[in-house]
C-alpha cells in the first residue's frame, strides 16, 4: 500500500467527528485543477508511513479520535485496502471514504463488508464531459454512473461533491448534473482555490453569485445542497 500522508487530527474531513485522515498515493484520473498534485503524480516507490505505524498511532489516539477518513489520490486503487480497513474497524473507529467513484465493485465490496460509515464521492462534471476533465478520452462513464446509483440507495450517510472551476463549469452543466443526481441526499459545491500544489495552476474560482445560482438550481432536485470554501 502507498500511504503517503497522515493528518493526525481534523475537524473538517469527517462531518460531525474528530478524525484522522490517511492519504493514499496514486490516482487513475488526472484532473488539471486537482489540489493534491503530490499524491497524483508522485513517483515514490515507498510509502511515507507503514500500515503498522498508522495502526499503532490510531490505537494510541482512540480516546481523542472518533473516525478515520480514507482519502487520496484514489484509495480504491489500493489492493489491500479492505484488510487495512478491517484493522481500523477493529479499533472501534468509524470510517469515511473519499473516492472518485471509478471502482464501483470495490466500493460495493467495502460497503457489504460493513467497513464504511460515510462515503464522499467526487462528481467531476456532466457524464459527457468527464473524459475532458480526467484526461481519459476512452473512459467508461458507466463506472461512475454505477457508483452514483449505488450510493443513492445506501442506508449510511453519503455525499456527492464537485470542485467548481470557472473555466470548466457553467449553469447548464449543473442543470444536467442536478437531473443526473436527482433524489440524492446531499451535494456540496466546493469553490476552487488556486495554489502551487495544483497540477496545472492558473484556473479561477467561480463568482460567489454564480455558486449561489448553481446551488439554487440543484436544490430543486437534491435534498441538501451546500457551498464550501466561500463566505456567503
Amino acid at each position: 500500500m502507498s500511504i503517503d500522508g497522515l493528518l493526525k487530527m481534523t475537524l473538517l474531513d469527517y462531518p460531525g467527528y474528530v478524525a484522522a485522515t490517511i492519504f493514499f498515493g496514486g490516482c487513475n484520473f488526472f484532473c488539471p485543477y486537482c489540489h493534491n498534485k503530490d499524491l497524483v503524480i508522485s513517483t515514490s516507490q515507498t510509502s511515507s508511513y507503514s500500515q503498522e505505524d498508522v495502526i499503532l498511532y490510531l490505537s494510541k489516539r482512540k480516546p481523542l479520535l472518533d473516525g478515520v477518513c480514507i482519502s487520496g489520490g484514489e484509495p480504491t486503487l489500493q489492493k489491500d485496502l479492505a484488510p487495512f480497513l478491517v484493522q481500523i474497524k477493529a479499533l472501534g473507529y468509524k470510517i469515511k471514504l473519499d473516492t472518485n467513484g471509478s471502482n464501483p465493485d470495490v466500493l460495493m465490496n467495502l460497503y457489504h463488508q460493513n467497513l464504511l460509515d460515510y462515503v464522499a464521492m467526487d462528481i467531476k462534471h456532466t457524464p459527457d464531459k468527464y473524459p475532458l476533465i480526467i484526461n481519459q478520452p476512452n473512459f467508461d462513464i458507466g463506472k461512475i454512473k454505477a457508483s452514483v446509483s449505488f450510493l443513492k440507495k445506501l442506508s449510511i450517510p453519503y455525499e456527492f461533491r464537485t470542485t467548481v472551476v470557472s473555466e470548466f463549469h457553467k449553469k447548464e452543466d449543473f442543470e444536467e448534473i442536478g437531473e443526473w443526481l436527482k433524489g440524492a441526499d446531499s451535494y456540496f459545491l466546493q469553490c476552487y482555490k488556486d495554489s502551487d500544489n495544483v497540477i496545472s495552476p492558473g484556473f479561477h474560482a467561480p463568482k460567489k453569485e454564480d455558486l449561489i445560482t448553481y446551488a439554487d438550481l440543484l436544490q430543486k432536485k437534491i435534498k441538501i445542497v451546500k457551498i464550501r470554501g466561500v463566505d456567503l
